[in-house]
């Protein structure tokens, strides 16, 4: 009997990752709670809340990606959010939006997007309006401006002319 049948599904060795090799192509979703290395390509979506995802050189995204780290050595075109840091590597080429507590993006990496610094979600903290875009959230935290009092303007009479 082989072990691997007596080897219980939910039990991962720590430090193991994943791998979608380079004649690997995926549509659809994938999630899980395994760090995963693709080298093939994927389009759709891909969430591993507390795992790692690395986007090997030869890798094609079309995706939009949800985990705690982000290491793009390939292609992504697909918004990015990661809790703890994102990682654009030298020949890597992001295309999308990036949501991340810390990035670096080395140089000679290609990136077309935005970025939002999210301080809360390295500490864990969730914030109830996540799904909203970035700017409407931005626009609803700013206070409001002050109103501004003027002194009404007041009238002088001109001066009397003596003779």
């Amino acid at each position: 009997m082989s072990t691997d049948a007596m080897r219980p599904l939910n039990t991962t060795p720590q430090g193991s990752t994943a791998r979608l090799g380079a004649s690997l192509h995926v549509k659809g979703e994938i999630s899980g709670n395994e760090d995963l290395h693709v080298d093939g390509s994927v389009e759709g979506l891909i969430q591993l809340e507390d795992r790692k995802l690395t986007v090997g050189a030869s890798a094609k995204l079309t995706a939009d990606v949800v985990a705690r780290e982000v290491v793009v050595y390939g292609s992504v075109k697909g918004n990015l959010r990661a809790r703890d840091r994102i990682e654009i590597k030298k020949d890597g080429s992001v295309v999308g939006d990036l949501t991340t507590a810390r990035i670096m993006i080395e140089d000679g990496a290609y990136f077309k997007g935005s970025i939002e610094i999210d301080r809360h979600a390295e500490s864990g903290e969730k914030d109830k309006d996540l799904d909203k875009p970035a700017y409407t959230r931005a626009a609803a935290a700013a206070p409001a401006p002050a109103a501004v009092r003027t002194p009404a303007p007041t009238a002088t009479a001109p001066a009397a002319k003596t003779n």
